[in-house]
């Protein structure tokens, strides 16, 4: 990516964060018209109370300063007032940027195995300088402009032939300043890797000491942070080089202006401008003109430099993506070949799996518990890589797409203190926030709308600890239906709500726009969904619910186990009453005996229930004996 491009970008993201922001940008600039009051009629006052105490006035002089002083306390109001929307615009990106660059963090240790050091500067050093130069930019600029537009106002109101004296210069020191900017980015650039370097290779230095003083390498190492030292110190002296030449724009941009009202000074007394007249345009650009350019070139020359290069590294560190969804392709996912095990030696988890799921699709993974589904989950969701084989979103692999391209929820939902606008919003943090007309509609059709009027409105504060497990997940699933995800995946994220619930939430997923992917624990999540994933750590299945019954025993094993449970009616292809109260029965079955459902160990159906080491709650798994009549004891499911 160029540096051009890397520009381009963080000026998009910062100007988004301002356009996301609408109300409080607003409020921003009426405060910040207010703020600048005084500098629009000082210049005015200070003329008009001059030239009434020369001519003996003093009532009126008096007046003049009155209506100063009122001017400073609405500004000051202003002022305090400017910071509550500066804080609403502000503080949102913040919030992004930390979770991007702990979600790049988290990337980088599963593809390389070890935290990334580099990102630990970049957390705790590069988002706090964006936050804090970002908002000290907005107020920069805001000052700038509202200052330097009032003191022009006030100047053709009272004296509008200095207007030609006092614009070139001002026009010719931004230009001057302008054009150091490309260089003084680089510079800071430069400045900016080399801290990460130093974080890099300190982190490295610490936690391999021993090594290093039992190989006899310390000065090996000592020379190589030195020299990575010595490239930081002539970075940062080269960047106040350049800070150097911004006195010269600030001379000719704030002192020019000032000298030529002063020179002109006789000659505008003898074309009829009054002593007061003349000291009111000079207020004008000592108090207004002046300090307010002075603070736009320090601020964009310094903190705001420094901004747009922090930026800009953290958007080509694939921190902050630059694209807002994949890149072709549509929305359609693509596993070809994928294989991941826990381990260089662990036996594969996933294996050899290829699979298309198209925009649109509505897919049930079932299986065992421990058998794969949410590692397939976390690989579609580009929380894990793949040991082998590729994962694609629309075209992209599935590590580099934005994030708000997919919302992946876990069984444990996450509800975090505050308003309940402010859980149902948090995924739109980079778009519009929803509206009491979208929350209604969303909450309806997820189901939240009683939850909703129970704890008092959108608006009312909510404390986690509260909610049941249940509710929590409504309020995640209602989150995540409000969010910008076009491919939803929910891993067990209905566990807690009972099946009229669940039924009403994955339909309201289904119906909306994207794909939808269900990692099902009740059978009915299989039978809604278009087409089913059957995982059994040998091979994988895909069809129709009524398919895989036909086909797949391991299916029709898992189908009948549910059925016996008690918590599913089973019904299958080939059961011509459907009556859904019968014992579940097998395509081409005459007798319609039940498809192995789970029964005493030693049953003569040959299926033993056995509960997993591991898996101490999961007392509904099943082994199913094969031909041999052998027993599966727990030893051997260790694997």
């Amino acid at each position: 990516m160029s540096r051009r491009r890397r520009r381009l970008s963080g000026g998009r993201v910062l100007a988004g964060a301002v356009r996301r922001r609408p109300r409080e940008a607003t409020l921003l600039a009426v405060w910040s018209a207010v703020e600048a009051a005084p500098v629009l009629v000082f210049g005015r006052s200070v003329a008009g109370a001059t030239d009434a105490f020369l001519t003996h006035r003093t009532g009126t002089g008096l007046a003049w300063l009155a209506a100063l002083a009122v001017a400073a306390a609405a500004g000051a109001v202003g002022s305090a007032a400017a910071y509550r929307p500066l804080a609403g615009i502000v503080e949102p990106l913040r919030d992004a940027l930390v979770r991007q660059v702990v979600r790049g963090a988290v990337h980088e240790a599963v593809r390389t195995g070890r935290p990334g050091d580099a990102a630990v500067a970049r957390l705790t050093q590069h988002v706090e300088i964006v936050r804090d130069t970002f908002a000290g930019l907005l107020v920069v600029i805001r000052g700038f402009v509202f200052t330097l537009a009032s003191a022009l106002i006030g100047l053709s109101a009272l004296l509008p032939v200095t207007l030609l004296l006092v614009v070139p210069p001002v026009a010719l020191g931004l230009g001057l300043f302008l054009g150091m900017v490309s260089r003084a980015m680089a510079r800071q650039r430069d400045l900016i890797l080399a801290e990460e370097r130093i974080a890099g290779s300190s982190t490295a230095l610490a936690t391999g000491l021993r090594d290093i003083v039992a190989c006899g390498a310390e000065d090996a190492r000592s020379a190589k942070i030195g020299r990575l030292i010595d490239a930081q110190a002539a970075a940062a002296r080269s960047v106040a080089r350049i800070a150097a030449g911004r006195t010269i724009a600030l001379a000719v941009g704030g002192r020019l202006p000032l000298l030529a009202i002063v020179a002109a000074a006789p000659w505008l007394l003898r074309h009829g401008a009054t002593p007061g007249a003349v000291l009111g345009a000079l207020t004008y650009v000592l108090q207004g003109l002046t300090p307010a350019l002075h603070t736009a070139i320090r601020g964009l020359g310094g903190s705001g430099l420094r901004l747009a290069v922090t930026l800009g590294r953290l958007i080509e560190t694939g921190e902050v993506p630059a694209v807002p969804r994949p890149a072709g392709g549509g929305g359609d996912l693509r596993l070809s070949r994928v294989t991941f095990a826990y381990g260089p030696d662990a036996e594969p988890v996933i294996d050899d799996l290829s699979l298309t799921v198209p925009d649109g699709d509505h897919l049930a993974i079932v299986g065992p518990s421990g058998i794969g589904k949410s590692t397939l989950a976390l690989l579609v969701a580009g929380l894990l890589t793949p040991s082998r084989g590729t994962v694609f979103l629309g075209g992209t692999p599935a590590s580099q797409v934005a994030p708000e391209f997919r919302a992946l929820i876990p069984q444990e939902a996450y509800v975090f203190g505050g308003t309940l606008r402010d859980n149902l919003g948090y995924l739109r943090a980079d778009t519009a926030p929803p509206g009491d007309a979208e929350l209604d509609a969303a909450a309806d059709a997820v189901g939240l709308t009683a939850l909703a009027e129970r704890l008092g409105g959108y608006d009312a504060r909510i404390d986690p600890a509260t909610l049941s497990a249940g509710e929590r997940q409504l309020v995640a699933l209602t989150r995540t239906y409000l969010s910008p995800a076009r491919l939803v995946l929910l891993d067990e994220a209905t566990c807690h709500l009972d099946a009229a619930a669940e039924e009403r939430a994955e339909a309201a997923f289904a119906a909306r726009p994207g794909s939808l992917i269900v990692i099902a624990h009740r059978m009915t999540s299989a039978r809604r969904a278009r087409r089913v994933l059957m995982l059994d750590g040998t091979r994988a299945w895909l069809g129709g619910h009524e398919d895989l019954l036909t086909r797949c025993e391991p299916y029709r094993d898992l189908h009948g186990h549910w059925a016996a449970d008690g918590s599913e009616p089973a019904q299958v292809a080939g059961d011509a009453n459907g009556d859904r109260s019968q014992p579940a029965r097998v395509a081409g079955r005459a007798n319609g005996d039940r498809s192995e459902p789970a029964r005493v160990a030693g049953d003569a159906d040959g299926v033993d229930p056995v509960a997993r080491a591991y898996l101490p709650d999961d007392a509904r798994h099943v082994v199913p004996d094969g031909a041999d009549r052998q027993e599966e004891v727990i030893r051997d499911l260790g694997g």
